[in-house]
């Protein structure tokens, strides 16, 4: 016996619950009182709700996150799965990195994570999904970079279950990237060792086989659910591709610093 699609009146209600707590910074309930736990695509149309509203107020698609790689984040999120969601120009601090601290002031209740982003050189948009295979996506790869992502939860303690999060834009918040990209001939993302630090204290470490066995592997994952979804991946877009190890909290005044062998260490600093 197959479940009925969630209604649209809920998933117009489960936008606007965390839309609200995105723009108040006040966290709300989960919304899987209104779509269900297992309604995948009721959840991706929650999220779809929630990036048309920013687009509409002027943020702009630059890329794609996936979320949930790693069985160190998948325990404590809670899942068995991996998700995506959509970077904003708006969640791109990278500008910050030269000293300038970067503002908690639009985030909830955030943690950080460190993995490889991706910038593709090429469209990763084959007539079927059988021909995205990990070949084709390292080749559409222009360069891989050191990445910190800030994850954030609109939903109150971080109490989330899989649709929760896919609808609350794979429990996104802000990013940023290094400038030292690295071409794939000269670097294997499955063989790095990750480091995260704060205040010199490390508090987070894993390498590239955590993130489901390779991060490229992460990216063919992606390509063939954007696919799917009729929204390929693109020229131009950058891609995270998932936590290497467990993400960390962190406060203002912190500075936080990714170390990922083959690339400059990332190092940011937090202001309320």
């Amino acid at each position: 016996m197959t479940s009925q699609p969630t209604p649209a009146a809920q998933i117009s209600a489960a936008v606007d619950r965390l839309a609200t707590a995105l723009e108040t910074r006040v966290p709300c309930a989960p919304v899987r009182d209104l779509i269900g736990t297992d309604d995948l695509p009721a959840a991706y149309a929650v999220q779809q709700g929630l990036v048309e509203r920013r687009l509409a107020g002027g943020a702009k698609v630059v890329g794609r996150k996936i979320g949930a790689t790693s069985k160190a984040v998948q325990d404590q999120l809670g899942v068995d799965q991996p998700d995506f969601g959509y970077l904003l120009d708006e969640m791109d601090v990278s500008h910050d990195v030269d000293g300038t601290p970067i503002s908690m002031r639009t985030l909830v209740q955030p943690r950080v994570e460190a993995e490889v982003a991706f910038l593709l050189a090429t469209d990763i948009a084959p007539d079927t999904e059988d021909e995205i295979t990990l070949d084709l996506v390292r080749g559409a790869v222009e360069v891989a970079l050191p990445a910190l992502e800030i994850v954030d939860s609109r939903i109150a303690g971080w109490d989330i279950g899989f649709t929760d999060t896919v609808a609350d834009n794979a429990s996104s918040g802000l990013y940023v990237v290094g400038r030292d990209g690295r071409k794939l001939d000269g670097l294997e993302p499955r063989d790095v060792v990750m480091s995260l630090t704060i205040n010199d204290e490390e508090r987070s470490a894993g390498t590239g086989a955590a993130c489901l066995g390779d991060p490229l592997e992460a990216l063919r994952w992606l390509a063939v659910q954007a696919h799917r979804f009729g929204d390929p991946l693109r020229a131009g877009h950058l891609i995270l591709s998932g936590a290497l190890g467990p993400f960390v909290p962190f406060a203002p005044g912190d500075r936080v610093t990714a170390s990922i062998s083959g690339f400059a260490p990332l190092a940011v600093e937090f202001e309320e």
